[in-house]
């Protein structure tokens, strides 16, 4: 994994191992990026199965809880197959974009 801070978000990109070994190792350095707003770059998947997808839902939820953003980037992914509590992105200039309305709304109160 490869760990990239830009302000207040985080861009954790995916190398050689698994989703379920990425989504194991998320889950012990939570803490340490749970303040900031968090992308994971998973470019490197041919394919993504909702099974994989699946394995982020949690985290996903338990971030946006705190009012923080998490977004996914691929390419390969069905969006069909993506939970809708969940976000994806294709690109990781679209990942802040995202981020940023994000943090408009919620500075709005929504």
């Amino acid at each position: 994994m490869i760990f990239e801070q830009k302000e207040n978000t985080t861009i954790i990109t995916q190398e050689k191992v698994s989703v379920i070994e990425l989504v194991k190792k998320l889950q012990v350095l939570y803490p340490k990026y749970k303040n900031n707003n968090i992308i994971i770059a998973l470019t490197s998947f041919d394919v993504l199965t909702k099974a994989e997808i699946a394995e982020f839902l949690q985290l996903s939820t338990t971030h946006k809880a705190a009012k923080h953003s998490f977004v996914i980037v691929s390419n390969k992914i069905d969006l069909d197959i993506v939970p809708d509590q969940m976000v994806v992105a294709p690109t990781i200039q679209e990942a802040h974009d995202i981020i940023e309305m994000e943090d408009m709304e919620r500075d709005l109160g929504f």
